[in-house]
C-alpha cells in the first residue's frame, strides 16, 4: 500500500521528518507532495521545499519528493496512493484534519486519512513559528535539518 504526506513544507521541520520517518516504515511508497498553493505566498520556492525535503529524506529509501496542485485527493490516486497521511499536533489540528479527511472521503471514497501524532518534542512546532523564530534572531538548529537551517537564515538575510 502506498501513501502520500501532502504539505507546504515551507520549510520543512524536524516534525515533518518525524512524520515521514515514521510513515515510510507503515507503507511500500511514501510520497512528500509538495503543494503549488496559490492561495499561499512561500518564502521557499516549490523547487527550493523540493531540494530541502530530498536532502532531509535522503536516509528514507522509499520516499520519494513530487510537487502538486489542485485537489490533493486526485493527486492521491495519480500516483498510485490508497493513503494520505497527516500530522497532528495540537487540538484544532484534529478538528481541521478530521473535516478534511470527511470532505475528501466525500469525493474519494477510495482514499483512507491517517493521522500520526507528533512526537512530544515536535507538538508546538511549525514551519510558520520556526520562520518567526529565525527571523526574531533566535537558534532553530534543534527545530529543522541542518540543510534547512541554513537555508532559511540565508534566505532570510535576503528580506
Amino acid at each position: 500500500m502506498n501513501a502520500i504526506y501532502p504539505g507546504t513544507f515551507d520549510p520543512v521541520t524536524n516534525g515533518h521528518i518525524d512524520i515521514a520517518e515514521r510513515s515510510s516504515n507503515m507503507f511500500e511508497i511514501l510520497t512528500l507532495a509538495v503543494i503549488k498553493n496559490p492561495n499561499k505566498t512561500p518564502l521557499f520556492t516549490v523547487t527550493e521545499r523540493i531540494s530541502m525535503i530530498e536532502d532531509a529524506a535522503k536516509h528514507l529509501p522509499n520516499v520519494k519528493v513530487k510537487e502538486y496542485s489542485g485537489l490533493t485527493v486526485d493527486f492521491t490516486k495519480s500516483v498510485g496512493a490508497e493513503v494520505i497521511v497527516r500530522g497532528l499536533r495540537i487540538t484544532s489540528d484534529f478538528e481541521y484534519e478530521s473535516e478534511m479527511a470527511l470532505v475528501n472521503r466525500r469525493m474519494e471514497s477510495t482514499v483512507e486519512t491517517v493521522c500520526l501524532f507528533s512526537s512530544l518534542e515536535n507538538q508546538i512546532l511549525s514551519s510558520s513559528r520556526v520562520k518567526e523564530i529565525a527571523a526574531l534572531g533566535a537558534d532553530i538548529s534543534d527545530l529543522v535539518p541542518q540543510n534547512v537551517c541554513q537555508q532559511l537564515l540565508s534566505k532570510l538575510k535576503t528580506f
